[in-house]
Protein backbone atom coordinates (compact mmCIF):
# COMPACT_ATOMS: atom_id res chain seq x y z
CA UNK A 1 0.00 0.00 0.00
CA UNK A 2 1.11 3.52 -0.61
CA UNK A 3 0.02 6.29 1.51
CA UNK A 4 0.25 9.70 0.19
CA UNK A 5 -0.66 13.23 1.81
CA UNK A 6 -1.98 15.61 -0.02
CA UNK A 7 -1.70 19.38 1.76
CA UNK A 8 -2.50 22.33 -0.03
CA UNK A 9 0.54 25.22 0.41
CA UNK A 10 4.17 23.98 1.56
CA UNK A 11 5.93 23.93 4.93
CA UNK A 12 7.58 26.31 5.35
CA UNK A 13 8.91 26.72 8.87
CA UNK A 14 12.43 25.15 9.20
CA UNK A 15 11.88 23.56 12.26
CA UNK A 16 9.06 21.66 10.80
CA UNK A 17 10.46 20.63 7.82
CA UNK A 18 13.51 18.93 10.13
CA UNK A 19 10.87 17.10 11.90
CA UNK A 20 8.83 16.08 9.32
CA UNK A 21 12.15 14.67 7.55
CA UNK A 22 12.80 12.87 10.69
CA UNK A 23 9.49 10.99 10.08
CA UNK A 24 9.67 10.40 6.57
CA UNK A 25 13.58 9.06 6.75
CA UNK A 26 11.87 6.35 9.12
CA UNK A 27 8.34 5.34 7.52
CA UNK A 28 10.52 4.40 4.91
CA UNK A 29 11.25 1.39 6.48
CA UNK A 30 7.49 0.68 7.07
CA UNK A 31 5.51 2.14 4.22
CA UNK A 32 5.82 3.85 1.09
CA UNK A 33 5.01 7.48 1.72
CA UNK A 34 5.32 11.06 0.12
CA UNK A 35 3.76 14.41 0.82
CA UNK A 36 2.22 16.39 -1.97
CA UNK A 37 2.26 19.79 -1.41
CA UNK A 38 0.06 21.58 -4.16
CA UNK A 39 0.10 25.21 -5.15
CA UNK A 40 -1.47 27.58 -2.65
CA UNK A 41 -3.83 29.66 -4.52
CA UNK A 42 -2.80 33.14 -5.22
CA UNK A 43 -5.02 36.63 -5.35
CA UNK A 44 -7.26 35.04 -3.11
CA UNK A 45 -8.53 38.48 -1.64
CA UNK A 46 -11.31 39.05 -4.63
CA UNK A 47 -12.67 35.54 -3.99
CA UNK A 48 -15.32 34.25 -1.09
CA UNK A 49 -14.33 31.14 0.86
CA UNK A 50 -16.78 29.31 -1.12
CA UNK A 51 -15.07 30.21 -4.39
CA UNK A 52 -11.59 29.43 -2.50
CA UNK A 53 -12.91 26.05 -1.47
CA UNK A 54 -13.80 25.41 -5.10
CA UNK A 55 -10.63 26.31 -6.51
CA UNK A 56 -8.68 24.12 -3.89
CA UNK A 57 -10.87 21.30 -4.65
CA UNK A 58 -10.24 21.51 -8.29
CA UNK A 59 -6.59 21.31 -7.51
CA UNK A 60 -7.45 18.07 -5.22
CA UNK A 61 -9.03 16.56 -7.82
CA UNK A 62 -5.96 16.49 -10.41
CA UNK A 63 -3.99 14.89 -8.33
CA UNK A 64 -6.23 12.07 -7.04
CA UNK A 65 -7.52 8.90 -8.94
CA UNK A 66 -10.98 6.79 -8.68
CA UNK A 67 -9.49 4.06 -7.25
CA UNK A 68 -7.91 6.34 -4.36
CA UNK A 69 -8.95 5.74 -0.52
CA UNK A 70 -9.31 9.49 -0.15
CA UNK A 71 -9.16 10.22 4.03
CA UNK A 72 -9.64 14.15 5.15
CA UNK A 73 -8.49 15.52 7.65
CA UNK A 74 -11.13 17.19 9.25
CA UNK A 75 -12.19 18.92 12.66
CA UNK A 76 -15.32 16.97 12.19
CA UNK A 77 -13.91 13.69 11.39
CA UNK A 78 -13.36 10.61 14.01
CA UNK A 79 -11.12 11.11 16.41
CA UNK A 80 -8.59 7.76 17.10
CA UNK A 81 -6.23 7.17 19.50
CA UNK A 82 -2.54 5.96 18.28
CA UNK A 83 -3.59 2.39 19.27
CA UNK A 84 -7.03 3.53 17.38
CA UNK A 85 -5.41 4.90 14.46
CA UNK A 86 -2.99 1.74 13.88
CA UNK A 87 -5.94 -0.38 14.20
CA UNK A 88 -7.61 1.95 11.03
CA UNK A 89 -4.56 1.88 9.03
CA UNK A 90 -4.34 -1.95 9.40
CA UNK A 91 -7.58 -2.57 8.32
CA UNK A 92 -7.24 -0.74 5.03
CA UNK A 93 -3.90 -2.43 4.52
CA UNK A 94 -5.25 -5.79 4.96
CA UNK A 95 -8.43 -4.99 2.89
CA UNK A 96 -6.28 -4.83 -0.13
CA UNK A 97 -6.49 -1.01 -0.38
CA UNK A 98 -3.51 0.24 -3.11
CA UNK A 99 -3.50 3.82 -2.27
CA UNK A 100 -4.37 5.94 0.81
CA UNK A 101 -4.56 9.76 0.71
CA UNK A 102 -5.05 12.20 3.50
CA UNK A 103 -6.18 15.26 3.07
CA UNK A 104 -5.10 18.97 4.47
CA UNK A 105 -7.15 21.36 3.04
CA UNK A 106 -6.86 25.55 3.20
CA UNK A 107 -7.53 27.88 5.62
CA UNK A 108 -11.78 27.65 5.09
CA UNK A 109 -12.08 23.17 4.53
CA UNK A 110 -13.20 21.41 2.08
CA UNK A 111 -15.79 22.20 -0.98
CA UNK A 112 -18.99 19.74 -0.91
CA UNK A 113 -17.42 17.90 -4.21
CA UNK A 114 -14.51 17.21 -2.05
CA UNK A 115 -16.38 16.14 1.15
CA UNK A 116 -18.67 13.87 -1.18
CA UNK A 117 -15.78 12.00 -2.72
CA UNK A 118 -14.33 11.34 0.14
CA UNK A 119 -14.08 8.05 1.99
CA UNK A 120 -13.30 8.79 5.48
CA UNK A 121 -12.83 11.52 7.68
CA UNK A 122 -10.30 11.92 11.12
CA UNK A 123 -9.78 14.58 13.06
CA UNK A 124 -6.21 14.66 14.54
CA UNK A 125 -7.17 16.72 18.05
CA UNK A 126 -10.10 18.85 18.88
CA UNK A 127 -7.82 21.33 19.05
CA UNK A 128 -7.33 23.77 16.19
CA UNK A 129 -3.47 23.22 14.92
CA UNK A 130 -1.59 25.44 12.08
CA UNK A 131 -1.96 23.44 8.47
CA UNK A 132 1.58 23.57 8.47
CA UNK A 133 1.77 21.85 12.18
CA UNK A 134 -0.38 19.37 11.19
CA UNK A 135 1.62 17.56 8.28
CA UNK A 136 4.41 17.26 11.05
CA UNK A 137 1.76 15.98 13.60
CA UNK A 138 0.31 13.59 11.03
CA UNK A 139 3.78 12.20 9.99
CA UNK A 140 4.90 11.42 13.46
CA UNK A 141 1.31 9.39 13.85
CA UNK A 142 1.66 7.73 10.64
CA UNK A 143 4.89 6.28 12.25
CA UNK A 144 3.83 5.47 15.20
CA UNK A 145 1.16 3.60 14.35
CA UNK A 146 3.31 1.20 12.15
CA UNK A 147 5.58 0.89 15.32
CA UNK A 148 2.65 -0.07 17.03
CA UNK A 149 2.07 -2.47 14.51
CA UNK A 150 5.05 -4.05 14.09
CA UNK A 151 5.23 -4.37 17.74
CA UNK A 152 8.10 -2.09 18.46
CA UNK A 153 9.02 0.02 21.65
CA UNK A 154 8.53 3.40 20.39
CA UNK A 155 4.82 3.83 21.48
CA UNK A 156 4.35 3.46 25.88
CA UNK A 157 0.82 3.26 26.99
Amino acid sequence: MKITLLTIGKTEDKYLNEGIDIYLKRLKHYVTFKILELPELKNTKSLSQEQQKIRESELIFKNIQSTDHVVLLDENGKEFSSRGFSVFLNKKMVGGLQHLVFIVGGPYGFSDEVYSRSNDKISLSQMTFSHQMIRLLFTEQLYRAFTILKGEPYHHD
